[in-house]
């Protein structure tokens, strides 16, 4: 009878410790970026998704410019510091303010997102969570294939124009590309999925024009760009131009969604110096031929690998609990 009870009793702790255990992994993943779930509202604010959609719809209805503003929005939040809408928050110091951000676009988007959000379930939703759903569905609306998005971020608490000089860059070599995009935890083949997103949107000569004209100190072009593009790019943009110009990444597609991005990239038609450098590296120039091999059905792989990327970059420094909060205005901490 002793020794029964014995035993019991040590079964006993050791399930209460499996169970703090797991708790406990539990909790560490989550603070990883694993505590994202499809679904995550459905008691809670089940409306979400479609008031989400609706704003996004109306507003790239009247400005196609606006979906692929959001896309990118996404992107910078992400690669800093985690997808915590921390770029939406306002002040002199914030990644907002911050030179690699001063051109994106979209955020009075997700502003009517979130006061419609509020009014229908107050306190609930996350700035983070309404930015990642807005660039999913800015890609459905210019063509590209739907992906469910994982949610339940929290808005981050601090916000930093220092922190986006991590940020990749338009210059930035191949080795480089690769680097920073490990430091999140995405690969290569990530890499250049999700700078296909550039099939939609525009750059400002600004951020090119260098390679036009005198790169590198040779009076000439860059010698990646096809000799037969570049008195186009030099029509759009003179030397001495009008450096806010906007020129489409992905010529003659800009509003379309697709792997038509990759097709210029191969014919030396990458306006962006680092998207070019995509296909002159053979590490990237791999998985750029991929997107462009599939038998009959040009762009559905790239679709479906690019829905398979943004739910990875978006669990990036996921926070959960108390790392973060749910802001009721998304340009400022509560």
């Amino acid at each position: 009878m002793e020794v029964s009870s014995l035993n019991k009793t040590l079964i006993l702790l050791v399930l209460v410790l499996a169970t703090f255990t797991t708790m406990a992994q539990g909790q560490g993943s989550r603070g990883r970026g694993q505590g994202t779930r499809v679904g995550f509202y459905r008691a809670t604010c089940p409306r979400v998704e479609s008031i989400v959609q609706s704003a996004v719809e109306s507003a790239v209805q009247a400005n196609r410019t606006i979906a692929p503003g959001l896309l990118r929005m996404f992107f910078h939040d992400c690669f800093v510091n985690g997808c915590d809408a921390s770029v939406l928050i306002e002040g002199p110091s914030t990644e907002k303010a911050s030179g690699p951000n001063s051109l994106l676009t979209g955020f009075e988007v997700i502003d009517a997102a979130k006061a419609q959000l509020e009014s229908a379930c107050p306190g609930v939703v996350s700035c983070a969570d309404i930015v990642a759903l807005a660039a999913r569905d800015s890609v459905v609306l210019t063509g590209g294939r739907r992906w469910q998005v994982p949610l339940g971020r929290r808005d981050g608490l601090v916000s930093q124009a220092s922190d986006t000089a991590n940020l990749p860059g338009a210059t930035d070599p191949i080795t480089v590309q690769i680097r920073k995009f490990a430091d999140k935890g995405l690969n290569t083949q990530d890499l250049v999925t999700l700078v296909g997103g550039h099939t939609i949107g525009t750059a400002a000569c600004l951020l090119f024009s260098y390679r036009l004209y005198n790169f590198n100190n040779t009076n000439g072009p860059d010698p990646d760009i096809n000799q037969a593009f570049l008195p186009q790019l030099r029509a759009l943009c003179p030397n001495g131009g009008n450096a806010f110009r906007r020129v489409a990444m992905d010529t003659g597609s800009v509003n379309s969604f697709g792997n038509s991005f990759y097709e210029n990239l191969r014919n030396g038609r990458g306006v962006i110096e680092s998207d070019a450098k995509l296909w002159s590296d053979r590490r990237t120039q791999r998985y750029v031929q991929g997107f462009l091999g599939v038998r009959g059905q040009p762009g559905s792989r790239f679709n479906a690998e690019f829905g398979r990327a943004m739910v990875k970059m978006g669990n990036i420094h996921v926070k959960t609990g108390r790392q973060g909060q749910i802001r009721r205005v998304c340009t400022a901490t509560n």
